[in-house]
């Protein structure tokens, strides 16, 4: 995704959004939007709500019927009752491969051999299908095309793997807007630390304070705060709602279709 389209004359996005000086875009100043994928482009719940169901019944298959749903349920942070996966929960920020071993760990600890954890998660594991499952929030085209025009360049930073998130953004024919990528198994460490923000704005040659994060979870919001963003935005798409995102943004959107008018 880096050495992609050409960096636009900066200049304010046009903008409206709770929380907003009147008058005045709440992207003004900014000259680059690192957006988090899951949650925030596209419908979080759709995609791994509909996983974490498959899982089970996969494991369900290799373990003679007997369900584990209560242990996904605890690693990966889903509520039972709503299926919704929690602000805090696994799923919200951990990346695949720890989320994988955490599954293991868990199994193990409720009375199975190491081999025999080890077996059930490897015929349960799968990739979600980014085609199948990736539903965009808005017309992310229009929107990222909407921002490069108001000279904000665009970035993603998430807490999936390179491969599906390269899928899942061609899918969305948005890869070509987007000029850099951050993933999970490119080496940096995971949210909420700073790095990959701060990788981004290297790569791009944009100051942090010069850098908007927006994102759907406290850890989309603590990465940006670390990292010395000069905004931080929540969206109401995602795991977060408005009173955990609140405390931790700069001003909390219902969407990030939001952004432009």
């Amino acid at each position: 995704m880096t050495g992609g389209p050409g960096r636009a004359p900066s200049r304010a996005a046009g903008v409206a959004t709770e929380g907003a000086t009147a008058g005045v875009p709440p992207l003004a100043g900014m000259e680059l939007a690192i957006f988090d994928k899951d949650g925030t482009l596209i419908d979080f719940h759709l995609m791994w709500s509909d996983w974490v169901r498959e899982l089970g019944d996969r494991m369900a298959a290799a373990n003679d019927e007997r369900r584990l749903d209560a242990i996904l349920h605890e690693v990966m942070g889903i509520d039972p009752a709503s299926g919704r996966v929690l602000p805090h929960g696994g799923l919200a920020a951990t990346p695949m491969v720890r989320l994988r071993a955490a599954v293991v760990r868990a199994v193990e600890a409720a009375g199975y051999a190491n081999a025999t954890a080890e077996r059930l998660v490897a015929a349960g594991w799968h990739a979600p299908d980014p085609v199948l499952l990736a539903r965009p929030v808005t017309d992310l085209p229009a929107l990222f095309a909407s921002l490069r025009a108001a000279g904000i360049r665009i970035a993603v930073a998430t807490s999936d793997d390179r491969r599906p998130t390269e899928r899942t953004l061609a899918h969305l024919d948005i890869a070509d807007l987007v000029e850099a990528l951050s993933c999970a198994d490119d080496g940096h460490p995971v949210k909420p630390n700073p790095d990959a923000v701060h990788w981004i704005c290297r790569t791009l040659g944009v100051a942090e304070s010069r850098t908007a994060v927006i994102g759907d979870s406290p850890a989309d919001l603590a990465m940006g705060r670390a990292a010395g963003a000069g905004l931080v935005v929540g969206v109401l798409t995602g795991v977060g709602d408005r009173a955990t995102l609140a405390s931790r943004a700069d001003r909390v959107l219902e969407s990030v279709a939001d952004l432009v008018r």
